[in-house]
């Protein structure tokens, strides 16, 4: 169920919290979308912004597995996907957190157990957690690469609640994404729908 930001603290059931990351941590898909649209060029792939949003949560390998079946283009999804992180990374000093949503985290952290659950590699998504200085309010992380299945699939988030020692019907999770928002209450979340929030902030 999607949750009552109002009355969110007041709820006794909630026992953990999981954050997306791209889009709900971190202001980053602008900036990916930069890295994105580079890589589409390289590759003669075609790739709308409007699908890049769509896939929100998706890990990059998938996408471009996906758009080299679909448009009959040959190469390593796996490469390829590396090459656009890369690439991202190298934009790194533009982001900024979004802080809607790292205000919890800093005002939760040594409350209640937290962690984050993204569809980036790993390594990526602790160098993004690291610039931001948010990797100490986090007791784990999983990246992408780390389940069998990704967003909209619950894996990931199933997974984020068993490293942080608590069950995910009593967890909260905070997600950017339509595919993410389903796979956090597959996964028997609490969801709260960040850009709804970052509307309400403002």
């Amino acid at each position: 169920m999607e949750f009552d930001y109002h009355s969110i603290w007041k709820d006794p059931s909630i026992e953990g919290i999981v954050f997306d990351c791209d889009g709900t941590l971190a202001d980053t898909m602008p900036i990916h979308w930069v890295a994105w649209s580079s890589v589409a060029d390289k590759y003669q792939l075609t790739f709308t912004e409007e699908r890049f949003y769509s896939l929100g949560g998706v890990p990059p390998h998938e996408i471009l597995h996906l758009l080299s079946e679909e448009q009959g283009v040959e190469l390593d999804p796996q490469l390829v996907a590396h090459e656009k992180e890369e690439l991202y990374l190298t934009y790194l000093d533009q982001v900024q957190p979004v802080e809607e949503v790292v205000s919890v985290a800093r005002a939760r952290s040594g409350e209640i157990p937290m962690g984050v659950a993204s569809g980036s590699p790993r390594p990526v998504l602790e160098t993004v957690l690291g610039f931001l200085d948010l990797l100490k309010h986090f007791d784990a992380w999983v990246g992408g690469e780390e389940v069998r299945r990704s967003k909209p699939a619950p894996d990931i988030f199933i997974e984020a609640a068993r490293r942080i020692g608590v069950q995910p019907e009593k967890c909260l999770a905070y997600e950017d994404t339509d595919l993410g928002m389903q796979s956090a209450l597959d996964a028997g979340m609490k969801v709260i729908d960040v850009r709804k929030l970052r509307k309400i902030s403002r």
